[in-house]
């Protein structure tokens, strides 16, 4: 579904050019919940950016379905391929703090106005436990349900993959353990993920994973 072939990607440092991402390759699949382990500075957020076209590789090729390098296109052609294709989820949620939670879950609908869009968010409210919550702005949320809401987000568009950049960091157990369990269901249902993940705890729901270090992939 994704393939990343030989992707070399650097940063200016003090120094000179520090490799984020040397020579890696890699692949997604459907029904593949894929976890990238690794400790902090080790190109793991560099690599799930770059696999969703947000950040340019130096060399090296993107595909998506094995046919689409997002970076051929322009910005405004990639976002387009992108929206169709990946949902994402984060860390720090991302929710915009004046909207509710069914207006945040609304939010990837704006683009593409629909009568039922209404509908599809009324399905994740109830499939994620947020129908109490549902006219609630981000502030007043735990950070769990913060997190779920962002998740039913991702979700909206029926993606074909979600790239999950540390998305149980601020939770407990056991709501960590709650949007792992969402995140298997999805892959189980044909999906893929990619997950970005300092946790053991998380990566133990991943179908496969990938350790880096200083910008490798070591095992």
């Amino acid at each position: 579904m994704i393939k990343l072939n030989n992707i070399i990607r650097s940063f200016n440092g003090p120094k000179g050019k520090v490799a984020a991402l040397n020579d890696v390759s890699m692949n997604l699949s459907s029904g593949e919940l894929l976890a990238v382990k690794g400790p902090s500075g080790c190109g793991k957020s560099t690599l799930l950016l770059t696999a969703a076209g947000m950040l340019k590789p130096d060399s090296g090729e993107v595909l998506y379905d094995g046919k689409d390098n997002p970076y051929n296109y322009s910005p405004d052609k990639r976002s387009v391929l992108r929206s169709g294709l990946i949902g994402f989820v984060f860390q720090q949620f991302h929710l915009i703090p004046y909207l509710t939670v069914k207006e945040n879950i609304l939010v990837p609908a704006l683009s593409m106005p629909d009568e039922n869009n209404s509908t599809r968010a009324e399905e994740l409210i109830s499939k994620f436990g947020l129908e109490h919550r549902s006219d609630h702005l981000p502030g007043q949320l735990s950070t769990g349900e913060k997190q779920r809401t962002a998740l039913a987000r991702a979700l909206f568009n029926r993606p074909k993959v979600i790239m999950a950049d540390e998305p149980t960091g601020n939770l407990d157990d056991e709501n960590a353990d709650t949007v792992m369990d969402h995140l298997k269901s999805y892959v189980d249902d044909g999906g893929a993920v990619l997950l970005v993940t300092h946790s053991a705890r998380a990566a133990k729901f991943a179908t496969r994973t990938l350790n880096m270090k200083s910008g490798l992939i070591v095992s």
